[in-house]
């Protein structure tokens, strides 16, 4: 039991997270007994340029979601890392089958309502430190309300190659023994402008080169994204004011989320959504408890994730962009880091929202799937690595 509660009863740190980084003694190493567990879109970057941007967000959600909801029946906190095209969650033991069955669920819906596969697959965290993989975490609370997990090593990725490498297909007789519980999971906002005094978003994705050198790099980085654009919450591509404007509320994307939420796309659960989208829509705009949810919506924004890479969606200026440019070229020329941008001029939200008055959070990317063209252009920089050595 101690072991299943290794991530809910880690201490929260209430300090920045660059100064976490500085504080080697604050990451504890995951229980040997944990699973990493990948979910990943196989061609994303196809769906993305054939228009699939949201849908692709969508898919990715739903795999952090569906983990959630069965992590909440146990009382079990998990950490969890959206990646655009995929999702990354840490579980313990206890979790995995049920976990696995509701992913596998989750996959075949995908694919039979937009033809798009979804790799799913684990890999036990005492397999990554048999292949001397780094993997250490800390709890850090970032806002008021929004807690993240850091993640230090290299282990989560070394997964994710091997899910990647092996495309697992798991017994999907087993798998229908679990249900598939997406409740909570939306998607009703358009592409929202970055707010005033900016005029792009920007998708970036860091690897440090050494991984020793890890927490070092991402807390100069870190800095230095201060430096030149301000807090977190400066830097936040979601703002009230644009959000007031962007309520997404349709007949498409109703039944976009009902085929993405395994609903069945009847008059009852369509009726369900536009009542819930109707009375969204006159709850957040003009009423106290509107705006409080819009305030709040903000600060759950996950807009920073470190899993052994830095993950970031920041707004600001075409100059404060071209200064931080210049500030990781001169890195990447150190052969300290590689790195992968995209430039937009929105940002794309996807959400978990089980009570609007306590609990929910807000997926975001660059528009036009942001990471997962700022992860094409890592890929290629990679692989021009390696083929110089």
């Amino acid at each position: 039991m101690k072991d299943t509660l290794f991530y809910t009863n880690l201490e929260n740190h209430k300090a920045p997270v660059n100064k976490i980084l500085s504080e080697a003694t604050l990451f504890k190493k995951i229980p040997d007994d944990w699973h990493i567990v990948v979910t990943d879109i196989k061609g994303s970057t196809a769906s993305v340029e054939n228009g699939f941007s949201e849908i692709v967000n969508l898919i990715a959600t739903g795999s952090i979601i569906a983990a959630l909801n069965i992590a909440s029946k146990h009382t079990i906190t998990i950490p969890f890392f959206f990646g655009g095209d995929g999702a990354t969650l840490l579980i313990p033991s206890i979790l995995l089958p049920e976990i696995m069955d509701a992913l596998t669920l989750h996959k075949e819906n995908i694919q039979k309502e937009f033809d798009i596969y979804l790799r799913v697959g684990s890999v036990p965290v005492s397999h990554v430190y048999k292949n001397n993989q780094e993997l250490k975490i800390a709890k850090a609370s970032i806002t008021k309300l929004h807690t993240i997990p850091i993640v230090l090593g290299n282990g989560l990725h070394f997964a994710e190659k091997e899910i990647k490498s092996r495309d697992k297909i798991l017994d999907q007789a087993h798998a229908k023994k679990t249900a598939l519980d997406l409740d909570g999971m939306e998607c009703r906002w358009n592409k929202i402008p970055p707010p005033e005094n900016s005029n792009e978003v920007v998708s970036l994705l860091v690897n440090a080169l050494i991984e020793s050198k890890q927490a070092s790099i991402f807390q100069e980085l870190l800095e230095k994204t201060d430096e030149i654009y301000g807090s977190l919450s400066n830097r936040n591509p979601i703002s009230v004011p644009k959000l007031k404007l962007k309520l997404k509320f349709n007949y498409h994307q109703i039944r976009t989320e009902l085929k993405a939420s395994n609903k069945k796309f009847g008059v009852i659960n369509f009726l369900k959504v536009w009542i819930t989208g109707l009375f969204g829509k006159y709850y957040y705009l003009p009423s106290a408890k509107g705006r409080k949810y819009l305030n709040e919506l903000t600060q759950l924004s996950d807009i920073l994730v470190i899993d052994g890479r830095i993950n970031m969606v920041i707004s600001g200026t075409t100059k404060q962009r071209q200064r931080l440019t210049e500030y990781l070229d001169e890195l990447e020329k150190k052969e300290l880091i590689v790195y992968g941008i995209h430039v937009s001029n929105t940002s794309i939200m996807s959400c978990y929202v089980r009570n609007r008055n306590a609990k929910h959070i807000h997926f975001v990317d660059g528009g036009s799937s942001g990471y997962t063209r700022a992860a094409k252009v890592l890929k290629e920089k990679i692989h021009h690595i390696q083929l110089s050595l």
